[in-house]
């Protein structure tokens, strides 16, 4: 692996670093060498664009044992699924094919069971539906694979007293946005995320599930004890009475615990990547995530090419909901339909999804700058520091845009 940027970069990149990155983005680039590079096993990705173009795309470890991370290496991003499973559904609607104050019973009939009627696809989109909880629909690990059988039993099922109310929807996020665009088109989100996402912004590094055979990305192997701490019996009994406490502690467990869901994740090959799981399955590349929010920063074009209108695009950057939120101890998520600001440094004017351990990709329309950061390290003992990636990497993103625009002006100057 080379270690060396090529002109007119950083004159050098740390050891075991790979990429490239304009001057200005060293203090970026020494901190994802320190804290991403920096522990035995695994590794990660890091791309900056500025107008699509790039100004960081860096690499750091391994994506297997003895295997290093690659250009077209993608990892498991988790929950940064839920952007893009929200971008198809956006695009649906940019084709008038889905209005957002409309009832998803209107394109989703059978979603009217139980109470229904009512519920928007803005409500959907802003995890206010009343369906984040897992225990209505299933029983355990091999009901959580079985996609169509999710969306079939959300369709059918009764909302529950945080209906309207801001209410993290871990998983059921994913299926209940499958169900309302297969209605719509009559297609899965697999089909989807390749169909209305991947090819039309000319990236293979956006899958949901495994990468298909031919695919040139390759997915990295999760390093870590996963989540299998989780699965103890003793904590497995805690979680599963939580489910009944009032207030955030349940909300969460109902979100995010089922028994045996901890085996998801298990293995070479997790089980997890042989589902449609568009609220935690995607299989991205750093350039892949930055790739799919470029046109989120720049009005709706990629490349001299409309993605977007500018109309559905400053309806996604619209902040939905100011309350805080009820499955994530309260964080105040800002929820966008299908994505979140956060209220920090570098991240105010900017919206985008993080997954769990901290891949994430990012839109800031004001710089016109899209990230997308990968890794494949999780573990119940580093997923605290881990979830807070996006705290060092989007202020030291803005600090980084910023020298490098003031480089280039003065080498312009001295051009001129």
């Amino acid at each position: 692996m080379s270690n060396v940027a090529s002109s007119p970069g950083l004159s050098g990149l740390p050891t075991g670093v790979g990429g490239y990155a304009v001057d200005g983005f060293g203090p970026l680039v020494r901190t994802f060498a320190r804290l991403v590079g920096g522990h035995p096993g695994g590794g990660g990705a890091l791309t900056v664009l500025r107008h699509g173009e790039p100004l960081v795309e860096i690499r750091v470890g391994d994506c297997a044992p003895g295997r290093e991370w690659g250009p077209d290496t993608g990892s498991i991003v988790f929950s940064a699924t839920k952007g893009i499973a929200a971008t198809v559904i956006h695009r649906l609607a940019d084709r008038g094919l889905i209005d957002y104050d409309a009832p998803v019973a209107a394109y989703w009939p059978e979603f009217a069971a139980n109470g229904k009627e009512r519920i928007t696809v803005r409500q959907l989109l802003s995890h206010r539906a009343g369906l984040s909880g897992l225990p209505p629909i299933a029983r355990g690990i091999d009901d959580v694979l079985d996609h169509r059988l999710m969306e079939e039993r959300l369709a059918a099922a009764k909302p529950d007293h945080l209906l309207g109310i801001p209410t993290y929807h871990a998983l059921t996020f994913g299926w209940l946005l499958a169900g309302l665009a297969r209605a719509v088109t009559g297609r899965g989100m697999g089909e989807l995320f390749r169909t209305e996402i991947a090819e039309p912004l000319g990236t293979d590094g956006i899958h949901l599930g495994a990468p298909p055979v031919g695919s040139t990305t390759t997915a990295a192997i999760l390093l870590g004890n996963r989540l299998a701490p989780v699965g103890t019996t003793y904590v497995s009994l805690v979680l599963g009475r939580a489910y009944g406490f009032p207030g955030a502690p349940g909300a969460a467990a109902r979100a995010l615990f089922l028994p045996g869901l901890d085996a998801f994740l298990e293995g070479d090959i997790p089980p997890i990547l042989a589902t449609e799981l568009p609220a935690g399955n995607g299989v991205c590349t750093a350039t892949g995530l930055a790739t799919l929010y470029s046109p989120l920063a720049n009005e709706g074009m990629i490349a001299g090419r409309r993605f977007l209108s500018p109309c559905t695009v400053k309806a996604m950057r619209r902040i939905e909901s100011y309350r805080l939120d009820h499955a994530l101890f309260y964080i105040p998520m800002l929820w966008h339909m299908g994505y979140h600001s956060l209220p920090m440094p570098g991240a105010r004017t900017g919206f985008g999804h993080i997954g769990m351990g901290g891949s994430f990709g990012w839109a800031d329309p004001g710089t016109g700058i899209s990230v997308g950061f990968v890794h494949n390290r999780l573990g119940i003992g580093s997923i605290g520091s881990d979830q807070l990636a996006s705290a060092w990497v989007l202020p030291l993103v803005v600090r980084g845009a910023r020298a490098a625009h003031r480089t280039t002006t003065r080498t312009d100057r001295r051009a001129a």
